[in-house]
């Protein structure tokens, strides 16, 4: 499966297939919470923050991926990314795209 963010695919003429998106909503532990709270008061990266999200990523491009091969995709165009925090501790990240078929 090809990703882009931009709405082509040099040489290819595609095949709009629709709108695909994945996403998931990642917490930490309660441990990891407390222990990044306290990072915040001296600095620097929240590293267990930075793990979840980069699995939050994976796990949302993932799910895009899986609906547009259900689809009959060849590749999602436009993809982007979007987070949001749903509560202390918890993020939501979805990824989403145009869905094509190489014609």
């Amino acid at each position: 499966m090809i990703l882009v963010k931009t709405d082509y695919i040099e040489g290819k003429k595609l095949e709009m297939l629709g709108l695909v998106k994945g996403s998931t909503i990642q917490s930490k532990n309660i441990g990891r919470d407390i222990t990044q709270g306290f990072k915040t008061l001296v600095g620097g990266e929240l590293k267990a923050y930075t793990d979840m999200m980069n699995e939050a990523r994976a796990l949302a491009t993932k799910r895009m991926v899986a609906e547009a091969e259900a689809l009959g995709a060849d590749a999602v165009v436009n993809v982007r990314y979007a987070s949001a925090a749903v509560m202390q501790g918890a993020a939501e990240v979805m990824a989403y795209g145009t869905a094509v078929r190489f014609a």
